[in-house]
């Protein structure tokens, strides 16, 4: 467990320092040359960074063991701290959104440069290394402040394509393409941002577990012929995991020791499962009405 949130701090300070610096790159030059879409690309960066650093700070307080406080542990600040991650972006592209339009409205221009198609490729070799890093991170710890950050990075590769793009286009005069870019690089970055928040909303709220996994326990239920019957399954997050609880009806006979030994036996099957942090099986007597 040490060496996860160990891992995921070092994630979240390479995004840190590769984000400033292309910060600093890109801001300079997209003013020096009024382009919108470089400008765009910059603020971007920006929200890249709190978005790294909420990583870092997510990560450290997620990391704190369970306490009297906090008995399930301090899983769900990833979760919060994602949450801040989404609004930061759905704020940011609103401000983009309406800095691209007014450049179409009043047929703003740009200084094509050289400087700025270096800027992109600099930006997007960077970037799509952060991508490679940061989602092998994730598929090794399933972490939503991964996830958001991965996908941060993927849409930033994508989205300095077409800024590299709009750029080229000022070279054979086409401006109103820089606009577009911008309009486009805004929504992308909502869209982006919406989905970080429903899920992180979610698990904020509870949602119960998929079905699929639901679907499992069942079935290692079923692995129990001594039991006749399975009632209120009861799910919650904490964290990136899930605590479940749930009733199982056995024959009134079975002594006290038989029952909850089989009950045991079944909690260490359901929390074997990746998305399980605890299991809490209730036994009731399957001639008892619940």
């Amino acid at each position: 467990m040490e060496k996860k949130f160990r891992d995921i701090k070092i994630v979240g300070l390479a995004g840190i320092l590769g984000n400033i610096f292309l910060l600093i790159i890109k801001s300079s030059i997209g003013f020096v040359t009024h382009s919108q879409a470089m400008i765009a690309d910059s603020v971007n960066s920006a929200s890249d960074i709190i978005a790294s650093l909420m990583t870092f700070i997510g990560n450290k307080i997620s990391s704190e063991p369970k306490d009297n406080d906090h008995n399930f542990g301090h899983g769900k600040a990833e979760y919060i701290f994602a949450l801040f991650i989404s609004i930061t972006m759905i704020l940011v592209s609103s401000k983009l959104f309406i800095d691209s339009i007014n450049s179409l409205i009043h047929k703003s221009y740009f200084e094509f440069s050289w400087i700025l198609v270096t800027v992109c490729i600099i930006t997007i070799i960077i970037k799509f290394g952060l991508f490679l890093y940061t989602k092998f991170m994730f598929k090794k710890y399933d972490n939503i402040l991964l996830k958001s950050n991965y996908q941060d990075h993927r849409n930033d590769c994508v989205l300095t394509t077409f800024t590299l793009i709009s750029i080229l286009f000022g070279l054979l005069g086409i401006y109103w393409i820089d606009g577009v870019v911008g309009i486009g690089i805004s929504l992308w970055i909502l869209l982006t941002g919406i989905k970080i928040f429903i899920e992180s909303y979610n698990v904020l709220m509870d949602v119960s577990l998929d079905e699929q996994t639901k679907e499992i326990i069942m079935n290692l239920v079923k692995e129990h012929a001594e039991i006749k019957n399975c009632y209120n399954l009861y799910s919650t997050p904490i964290g990136y995991k899930y605590f479940v609880i749930f009733t199982v009806a056995v024959d009134g006979n079975m002594t006290t020791y038989e029952s909850h030994k089989l009950a045991n036996h079944l909690e260490k099957d359901v929390e074997a499962l990746d998305k399980i942090d605890k299991a809490v099986v209730h036994v009731h007597p399957s001639d008892m009405e619940i």
